[in-house]
C-alpha cells in the first residue's frame, strides 16, 4: 500500500475534526447574539469540546492499541459526524454545550490514534516530517474552516456550517472504507497485554511531557488563540467573515511549517526548534497585545501559526516515543493533557476578558508562553543528560 495515500486520507480526517474544534471561534459573537448572551458567556462552548476531547483519551488510546488504531478512529469519526448535525439543531446554549461536548468526545479518538499509527510505521528519523504531512489536514482546518464558516454563517447563520461539517465527516469515513476495505473494520487479533497510563506516569520523562502538553494547551491553543477572531470583531469592528479570513493567517503560517519541517529539523535540531518556536510565540502574543490595526493582527497570525507548530511539532514527535510499546495510549495521554489544558485555558481567558480585556489577556499569555518555553527547554536538556 503506497504510504502517501493513507497519510492524505488521515490528514483529511484530521481536517474534519480540526475544523469542528476551531470553526466556532470566529462565530462566537454571532452565536452569542443568537442566544442573547455575551461572548465571554459563550466560552463554555469552546471548553466543552476540548474537555470532552481530553476525557475520551482514557479509553481511546487503550482501545486503539488493542483493536486497531485506524479502525477505532473511523468509528469515532462516524459518531462525530452525527453529533455535529445534532448540535446544529440546538435550541439553547445549554443544549449546544451538551452536543459540543459529545462532538469533542468522539473527535478526541481520531487524531491521536492516527498519529500513533504513523509512529508505529514510520522510523523516528523520518517521523517529524511524516507528522508534518499529516498535520497538513489540521493546518488546512485552521486556514479554511474560519473563513468558510464565517462566509456561510454570515449568509445562512452559524448552524449551517456545523451541519455541513457533519456530512463531510461521513464522506471521510466512506473514503477510508473504500481505500482500506475490510482491513479497516476487521477486528484485530487480540494482542498481548500492553502497558497502560500508569506505566507512562511512572517515567519522569512521561510526567514532564504531559505537564508540558497541559501548559501548551492552557496558554496557547485554548487560552489565547480561540479569541483572536472575537478580538477582531469587538476591537476593530471587523465582520464575522473578515475575522475568519484574518484568523486563517494562522493556518497559512502553519502550512508553511509543514513544507519546511524536514529541513528545519535537519538545520536546527529538536532543541533549537523548541526555542525558536517558543520565543516566536512570546513575541507574537506581545504584538497582539500592542496591535493598533486589524491588518497587524492578521500579520501576527501568520507568525503565530508558523512558530506554534515549530514548537508543538517537537513535542508531538517526542510523544510518539514516550511509550513505544503502546503508542496509542501515549498519544492519547498527550492529547488528554493538551486538551485539559486547552479547556481550562479557554475558561481562564474568558475570565481574563472581564478583568483585563483582550490586550491584557494576550500580554499575560505571552508571559505564560515564555515560562513554558523555558520549562520545556530545561526538561529537554534533563532528558538528554539522562
Amino acid at each position: 500500500m503506497p504510504p502517501a495515500l493513507p497519510i492524505a486520507l488521515f490528514a483529511l480526517a484530521g481536517f474534519t475534526t480540526g475544523a469542528g474544534m476551531r470553526m466556532l471561534d470566529p462565530l462566537l459573537p454571532l452565536l452569542a447574539a443568537d442566544f442573547g448572551i455575551t461572548v465571554p458567556m459563550a466560552a463554555p462552548v469552546v471548553a466543552a469540546f476540548v474537555i470532552a476531547y481530553g476525557l475520551v483519551q482514557l479509553a481511546a488510546g487503550p482501545l486503539g492499541d488493542r483493536l486497531g488504531k485506524p479502525r477505532i478512529a473511523a468509528i469515532a469519526l462516524l459518531l462525530y459526524g452525527g453529533t455535529l448535525i445534532l448540535s446544529a439543531q440546538a435550541g439553547s446554549l445549554g443544549e449546544l454545550i451538551v452536543w459540543r461536548a459529545l462532538s469533542g468526545l468522539w473527535a478526541g479518538a481520531v487524531i491521536p490514534l492516527l498519529m500513533a499509527h504513523l509512529g508505529d510505521v514510520v522510523p523516528y528519523a523520518e517521523r517529524q516530517g511524516a507528522l508534518a504531512r499529516f498535520s497538513t489536514g489540521m493546518v488546512m482546518a485552521q486556514m479554511l474552516s474560519g473563513p468558510i464558516a464565517g462566509i456561510i454563517a454570515s449568509l445562512l447563520g452559524w448552524r449551517v456550517p456545523v451541519a455541513l461539517l457533519g456530512l463531510v465527516a461521513f464522506a471521510v469515513v466512506a473514503a477510508l472504507s473504500w481505500r482500506l476495505g475490510g482491513r479497516l473494520w476487521r477486528v484485530a487479533a487480540r494482542p498481548a497485554a500492553t502497558p497502560g497510563y500508569a506505566a507512562l506516569l511512572r517515567r519522569p520523562s512521561g510526567r514532564w511531557l504531559l505537564a508540558t502538553a497541559f501548559l501548551d494547551g492552557f496558554w496557547l491553543f485554548g487560552g489565547a488563540f480561540p479569541f483572536v477572531g472575537s478580538f477582531l470583531v469587538e476591537g476593530f469592528g471587523r465582520s464575522i467573515a473578515e475575522a475568519g479570513l484574518l484568523v486563517a493567517g494562522f493556518g497559512a503560517g502553519a502550512f508553511l511549517y509543514t513544507r519546511l519541517a524536514k529541513r528545519l529539523v535537519a538545520r536546527f535540531g529538536e532543541s533549537g526548534l523548541l526555542m525558536i518556536g517558543g520565543c516566536g510565540l512570546t513575541c507574537g502574543l506581545v504584538l497582539l497585545a500592542l496591535a493598533q490595526s486589524w491588518w497587524m493582527v492578521g500579520l501576527v497570525q501568520l507568525l503565530l501559526g508558523l512558530v506554534f507548530y515549530t514548537f508543538h511539532g517537537v513535542l508531538l514527535t517526542m510523544a510518539t516515543e514516550a511509550l513505544p510499546e503502546a503508542r496509542g495510549t501515549a498519544m492519547s495521554a498527550f492529547a488528554m493533557a493538551l486538551f485539559f489544558g486547552q479547556g481550562a485555558g479557554s475558561l481562564a481567558f474568558g475570565l481574563g476578558l472581564f478583568l483585563l480585556d483582550y490586550r491584557g489577556s494576550f500580554a499575560l499569555a505571552a508571559a505564560g508562553a515564555l515560562g513554558l518555553t523555558l520549562w520545556a527547554r530545561r526538561g529537554m536538556r534533563r532528558e538528554a543528560v539522562s
